[in-house]
């Protein structure tokens, strides 16, 4: 194709807004107003394959087999979809063709939305009406027959079956199951507890990773929102309590959620004896001083099952200063875990984090209320897991091994989404140990996602920019009061923030590389830290022999068991191997964004460390995700700086959709290991 130079864009992409009080995490997939085809889709990987250069339309036209009328017209369409992308832009000129100006930022999410997530047929219309039939389900006791939710949706039946087994298979993953009568219809049996945790997480049946409640908090009056909120900023105010903003916004819809349950006489149910162990904590006191004055002002009446299952909600919070957590040195359990986990991630990393007194306290803070959760039986979510996998793989990696040999001597099993938090406290951890400068400029850090992330933010910044001092992490409810107290030079947040005059920048609660050169600019005359240069990784641990373009296996479990058996044979690994990958894979998929997957397996069974490569024709099914890149990881890790260093390089790469392209294109063993020089 013909390619001629064309300016490269800048700008940055806006977060979406959620309801009012609820703080905007970093974005998750945008949702798209138009369904694009196929060819569509595919156009829109041709121009970012060659953003900021012309492409001349007979030159698409050739490699989309299609009209230059069809181009133009599909032009049209992608343009429009492109204005939600600030830098974004369709630029036409005679002679020239057609270029796309566009920043590295919106570059990376156009590629997810578009190209590698693809845009279903009439994915916003199914997600919406998945929802309201969810609620619909979930909230009436009542049968409900096919025909009717076909007349409610305006869908035939055969469309509303089609979505009740999508839903079947969701409400499943919570104990719930949907039971159906001749002549009577559908009904869902399960507990009121079950119930309640899928309606509050509504939001997964559109996106995973798509934070807020908009749907359920549409569902009741402003009077009720407004009220519950208001109450509970009370009790916040009133017991000192530090809430994060996720957990204030949980506990809120959780509490209207039980507002609206108790009005159909669904009720919670609870043994005695648990409501009486509930009733001797802090947090009982907590809930019924907020159901007393729901009583009075909704005319309602909550048994005390309500009033312990709200305890549980407030016990399960997470807080954003430790002084909203009381010390229990009695607590055996939350010792004996924090011992664990700092004990093995000091081995495996060569790092003594007992000397970290903050990263202790942090997961203080953190642990009491996932134990909590976990002892109860709440669920633990986490909107952020695949980005934090994304970004940090090998640590991620680590806290899982380190999990699995806890879960074997203490009576708890930590989920993935849990182990995604911890990386973000030992992450912090690591930075903090790397940067001791002092900065010249002050600064804070506005975050809704808890103590975990916030010190994340804070040392990322910190020691990415040593001319920055941050002088406290704080939520935003906080904020007016911190500025009247304190005198900083500007504001770091994770959301929109209105009616401040300070200098601020919005940016990723994980501070990716857009988010770095953003505040790298806004704080240029301070002149911008050197950033370091590494060698490539991956050419080091391979070979041709170790390659394998266009693999034809089409399940996950049969690529990683064919790829650990050749190693075996040429006498990397051990036969054990293979089986250690495949219990690390079924513990949490291995995936690392943008069809890329890095399964391994335990380092005990590798003889010489060594890396397999393999190029898939068509996507495979990998957890959440769909991989077509995959990367056998045999690699010991007696070597911490080299596997860190490999771990980085594969991030990157994740994040280079042209790199990822040009490899999965290429059928030759050694031009595709050529594509890795430079990296």
């Amino acid at each position: 194709m013909d390619h001629r130079s064309c300016p490269q864009g800048s700008g940055q992409s806006e977060g979406k807004k959620m309801w009012k009080w609820v703080a905007v995490p970093v974005p998750a997939a945008r949702k798209v107003g138009v369904i694009m085809n196929d060819r569509q889709q595919e156009m829109v990987g041709i121009l970012l394959r060659h953003s900021n250069r012309f492409l001349l339309v007979k030159d698409i036209t050739e490699e989309l087999h299609c009209s230059e009328k069809t181009v133009r017209n599909d032009l049209k369409v992608i343009e429009a979809e492109l204005k939600r992308y600030s830098s974004a832009a369709l630029v036409r000129k005679p002679g020239l063709g057609v270029c796309l100006e566009v920043d590295e930022n919106d570059k990376s999410w156009i590629y997810r939305d578009f190209y590698i997530s693809g845009i279903k047929e009439n994915r916003m219309e199914e997600g919406d009406r998945l929802i309201e039939m969810a609620f619909e389900l979930l909230m009436n006791p009542s049968a409900v027959t096919v025909g009717e939710l076909a007349a409610k949706f305006y869908v035939s039946k055969s469309v509303i079956k089609k979505d009740l087994d999508l839903l079947g298979n969701w409400l499943g993953s919570f104990d719930l199951t949907m039971e159906t009568k001749q002549r009577i219809g559908l009904t869902l049996e399960g507990t009121e507890r079950d119930k309640r945790s899928a309606l509050s997480r509504l939001h997964e049946l559109v996106n995973s990773n798509m934070p807020g409640n908009d749907f359920i908090i549409n569902q009741f009056s402003p009077h009720e929102v407004t009220s519950i909120t208001a109450w509970m900023r009370d009790l916040q105010k009133k017991y000192a309590l530090s809430f994060t903003d996720d957990s204030f916004d949980r506990i809120v819809i959780h509490t209207l959620l039980m507002l609206k349950r108790t009005k159909l006489q669904q009720f919670i149910a609870m043994p005695e004896e648990e409501i009486a162990f509930l009733k001797r904590h802090k947090e009982y006191r907590w809930a019924v001083e907020l159901l007393k004055r729901m009583e009075q002002a909704f005319s309602i009446r909550f048994p005390d099952s309500e009033r312990a299952y709200l305890t549980l909600h407030f016990l399960g919070g997470k807080f954003l200063q430790r002084n909203s957590v009381e010390s229990n040195d009695s607590d055996e359990l939350l010792s004996k875990v924090i011992t664990a986990m700092v004990t093995s991630l000091s081995r495996t990393h060569e790092v003594d984090f007992k000397k970290d007194e903050e990263l202790l306290e942090g997961l203080r803070v953190h642990l009491h209320s996932t134990l909590n959760r976990l002892k109860h039986g709440l669920p633990v979510s986490n909107v952020m897991l695949q980005e934090i996998k994304k970004m940090y793989p090998y640590l991620f990696d680590q806290i899982l091994f380190a999990i699995d040999e806890m879960n074997q001597t203490l009576p708890l099993e930590i989920p993935e989404e849990e182990a995604a938090y911890l990386t973000l406290h030992f992450q912090a951890s690591l930075e903090r140990l790397k940067n001791k400068h002092l900065a010249v400029k002050k600064a804070v850090i506005v975050c809704h996602m808890g103590i975990g992330m916030s010190q994340l933010l804070r040392t990322k910044v910190e020691r990415k920019f040593q001319t920055v001092q941050v002088e406290d992490c704080i939520a935003h409810s906080e904020l007016q009061a911190f500025l009247k107290r304190d005198e900083v030079d500007f504001i770091i947040s994770t959301i929109s923030l209105e009616a401040v005059e300070k200098p601020h920048i919005v940016v990723s609660p994980l501070f990716g590389k857009g988010d770095e050169e953003r505040l790298a600019e806004m704080i240029s005359q301070l002149g911008k830290t050197p950033r370091s240069s590494e060698n490539s990784m991956i050419l080091s641990y391979t070979d041709p022999f170790l390659v394998f373009p266009n693999l034809q296996e089409t399940n996950k479990y049969e690529i990683i068991k064919k790829l650990s058996l050749d190693l075996f044979k040429k006498g990397y690994v051990e036969k054990e191997y293979t089986e250690s990958a495949m219990i690390r894979e079924r513990m949490a998929a291995t995936t690392v964004g943008s069809g890329i997957a890095i399964p391994h397996g335990n380092p005990k069974y590798i003889r010489q460390s060594v890396i397999a490569i393999a190029t898939l024709p068509e996507p495979v099914e990998w957890g959440a995700e769909k991989a077509s890149l995959v990367f056998l990881l045999a690699v010991r890790d007696d070597k911490q700086e080299k596997v860190k260093q490999l771990f980085r390089e594969i991030s990157l790469l994740s994040e280079d959709p042209d790199r990822i392209q040009a490899l999965l294109k290429e059928k030759d063993r050694l031009q595709l290991l050529s594509k890795f020089n430079g990296s």
